[in-house]
């Protein structure tokens, strides 16, 4: 292990997530520990919500709207703003108790609020009917009611900071319209140099508090999503303005999937290296390098300025240095991050979708990659999901209890992209073995292997919930896909995570390639039956895009699809349009089937006709009524 004076600080970056840190700094910063460095880690996405949600926080808000209207007197017009200006010395004497409460040091104000004398109450609050609440939280629910209320709340002054202060603002991304698959830096650019924003300004100031707290040499910044990249390059760019020897390093989800063909050198204005898949050991040899004690051609995965030409990228790679093992990335810590201050919402009546957006999840992975790696929707010739490697039991159950010790918290999630069942099997016996109550959830596979012995067994190791892909609902396009999997299995192994009470949330998708009218609305019918059976607790149906790294993206031909042809991709390159051979024009369903699986999480419609939830005509469903029903019977 090597000691090294260097100081490096991770950084999570407006905005991903409110009530729990997203993990990749954890991981990190742990790994760093493990190999001799100084590490820290703070969560300014978190910080800048709380700078923006508080009294001083909303007075700024107020102050920049009004002047915002001198301007553009059509915004005086919009009823939300209206109420906000209105309601303002309400808003300012509730905004902190309420913040508090949904940080859970308060808990005390949840009868006032669920008693609806306290907050005021925006357009949010218009469809919320008192025999609801009394339906999903009884009499004695009041702090879950109160959660509820609290975070319509703060999602009416989220939609006044979008609507009147900042559009490109919202409590899960930030500017992600100007980063998501952008051929061109130029947007990104233009926000970065532009005018100062009440946003960027906020964001300027926490970026300095950490930066003369931690005093560090180099600044890693994390950007899973495309909502996290206008935030990470405004703290990249105060970085650089503070303290121009201080290295600054990106990476994370973004980068992996949207970046592997950049050509635009202007973002190194901005970021010293851009590093690729796994953060561990191209950070190592990054770190090395930037010590003088490796050349760039031993850098790995990693892109740079060139040398030769300032206007170009280069690309260093060694094929002979591999990543580090599942068994050497370190413990991952929570150390530094602001504990305590997360904000627990319930914007959903249905209880699993509370399980994004309520309470602390301690995040883990069980295995690297996928172990099917075959859905030809999915990246899969991308390291981290092609590359399977399993972390040990053992390894695991330490990690859980490390990670308890430091949260205060028995809550887990795994983010694999598939826990294996055999080892969720592993874990939940080692895991009743030692006697430790832990609460864990995770995405899955539908595979048949979970029989009810498997689902009991996971459910007394405290499993309470998974997630999986259903996605089409339909054995032609399953197939076509290669999924793996069949609807009457999903049914059938579903069936076995209820009867052993654990909600199960399906991943759903309209529009994959050669998909017709009909199968989309027999696939909603599918649906309608699972949920009437109870198999499914929630969904969410998603727009098929082909993107650049999966199968139907590299081979359209294979899957009846044409790409359109673009200009020169300089930038980010992800989601690639494309022709459907069909000509479905399947944007028109998307209204219908995302109504109708809301109101199915509610218990609402299941025994209605799915062609009631569609404002446009739609051919009625060929699916026998009783299938999902017959197939529970096998």
């Amino acid at each position: 292990m090597k000691q090294s004076r260097q100081k490096i600080l991770s950084l999570i970056p407006p905005l991903v997530q409110v009530n729990t840190p997203y993990p990749s700094t954890s991981f990190i910063t742990g790994f760093l520990h493990s190999i001799g460095y100084e590490a820290a880690q703070d969560d300014l996405g978190l910080k800048l919500v709380l700078k923006l949600f508080s009294r001083a926080g909303l007075i700024q808000v107020r102050s920049h709207l009004e002047n915002r209207m001198k301007h553009e007197p059509e915004l005086m017009h919009d009823p939300s703003l209206q109420f906000f200006l209105q309601a303002f010395s309400e808003y300012e004497k509730t905004i902190e108790p309420t913040i508090a409460f949904l940080q859970g040091r308060d808990p005390t104000l949840a009868h006032r609020i669920a008693a609806r004398t306290l907050l005021p109450e925006g357009p949010r609050f218009q469809t919320v009917e008192e025999d609801d609440l009394a339906w999903a939280f009884g009499l004695m629910g009041t702090q879950d009611q109160a959660k509820h209320l609290a975070s319509m709340y703060v999602d009416d002054l989220t939609d006044i900071i979008s609507k009147g202060v900042d559009p490109q603002f919202s409590l899960s991304r930030y500017g992600d319209k100007l980063a998501a698959s952008q051929a061109s830096f130029d947007p990104l650019l233009r926000a970065l140099e532009g005018p100062k924003t009440l946003i960027s300004n906020m964001l300027e100031e926490l970026v300095e508090q950490v930066l003369k707290l931690h005093q560090p040499d180099v600044v890693f910044l994390t950007v899973p999503f495309p909502g996290c990249v206008l935030g990470a390059l405004q703290i990249a760019k105060v970085v650089k303005q503070k303290n121009p020897g201080i290295k600054v390093g990106l990476g994370g989800g973004y980068v992996n999937t949207e970046l592997r063909s950049l050509k635009d050198a202007r973002i190194f204005n901005y970021v010293d290296a851009i590093t690729l898949d796994d953060g561990e050991r191209p950070i190592e040899c990054l770190l090395e390098y930037w010590r003088g004690e490796c050349e760039r051609g031993q850098l790995l995965r990693t892109f740079l300025r060139s040398e030769k030409i300032h206007s170009a990228v280069e690309w260093s790679t060694n094929s002979e240095i591999h990543d580090h093992p599942q068994t050497t990335t370190g413990y991952p810590t929570l150390i530094g991050l602001p504990m305590g201050s997360y904000l627990s919402l319930v914007e959903m009546l249905n209880p699993m979708h509370r399980f994004w957006s309520d309470l602390h999840w301690n995040k883990l992975m069980l295995a690297h990659g996928c172990y099917w790696h075959q859905c030809s929707f999915c990246d899969i010739s991308l390291d981290y999901i092609k590359r399977y490697e399993i972390s040990p039991t053992a390894l695991t159950v330490e990690r859980m209890k490390r990670l308890k010790a430091e949260s205060n918290s028995s809550g887990f999630h795994f983010v694999d992209e598939a826990a294996p069942p055999a080892l969720l099997k592993d874990l939940s016996k080692e895991l009743i073995k030692e006697g430790l109550n832990f609460s864990w959830w995770g995405n899955i596979r539908f595979e048949k292997t979970f029989t009810r012995d498997v689902t009991e067994l996971m459910s007394d190791a405290g499993c309470v919930a998974v997630s999986g892909g259903l996605e089409v609902a339909s054995d032609r396009l399953l197939k076509k896909m290669k999924k793996g999997v069949t609807v009457e299995q999903v049914a059938r192994v579903t069936r076995n995570f209820r009867d052993s009470k654990v909600l199960v949330h399906a991943y759903l998708m309209y529009g994959f390639p050669t998909q017709t009218v009909q199968e989309t609305i027999d696939s909603l019918e599918r649906v309608r039956q699972l949920f009437k059976a109870g198999c499914l607790s929630s969904a969410f149906w998603h727009r098929f895009s082909t993107t650049a790294h999966s199968a139907v993206g590299l081979n359209p031909a294979d899957f009846g699809v044409s790409l359109q042809k673009q200009g020169d991709v300089l930038f980010a390159e992800n989601d690639l349009p494309f022709v459907d051979s069909t000509g479905v024009d399947h944007d028109r369903l998307g209204f219908g089937l995302r109504k109708a699986v809301y109101n199915y999480m509610l218990g609402i419609g299941l025994d209605e006709d799915v062609r009631n939830w569609f404002g446009v005509k739609v051919p009625k469903a060929q699916v026998d009524p009783r299938m999902i029903e017959k197939a529970l019977d096998l």
